[in-house]
């Protein structure tokens, strides 16, 4: 094949390997990505705001109705769903969806079904709480050469 070369393998195969594709480069491009954004933070959100939308289908002997219902029921875990994927998509608003979703996952104690039987609403809380203090490390690296210098 033009552009590749085959690695053995432990089996004595050998697995052709696209040049500049190898496994490694893609494992440390994927952990620059996580680490440019409040990674954890923004899927445990996500998480969050998926279980309380789920936990609204229940069937019906499970449904717990406490506060109101209709459309905040739904509006609630669909926000805290779109501020997870909004803090992954774009870490400079971290702190505006961070404070959303904290807010939110309180709110979800009344709106939907008691925050998703408390499993989701704590996913949220601790999401947003992650994310609120999540800084970019490249700060952390600036504060940190400053104090040294200094």
């Amino acid at each position: 094949m033009a552009g590749s070369d085959a690695t053995p393998m432990a089996g004595g195969d050998a697995t052709p390997r696209v040049a500049g594709g190898s496994a490694a480069g893609w494992a440390g491009r994927w952990r620059a990505w996580r680490r440019s954004r409040p990674f954890w933070g923004g899927l445990l959100v996500a998480l969050g705001g998926a279980e309380i939308l789920v936990t609204l289908r229940a069937p019906l002997p499970v449904i717990l109705h406490v506060g109101p219902q209709g459309l905040a029921g739904y509006l609630v875990p669909v926000i805290l769903l779109l501020c997870g994927v909004l803090l992954l998509a774009h870490p400079p608003q971290r702190l505006f969806y961070a404070l959303v979703s904290l807010v939110l996952a309180l709110v979800s104690w009344l709106t939907s079904n008691l925050g998703g039987f408390f499993v989701g609403m704590l996913l949220a809380l601790v999401g947003g709480c992650l994310a609120f203090a999540w800084t970019p490390v490249k700060a952390h690296r600036r504060a940190t050469e400053a104090a040294h210098s200094g």
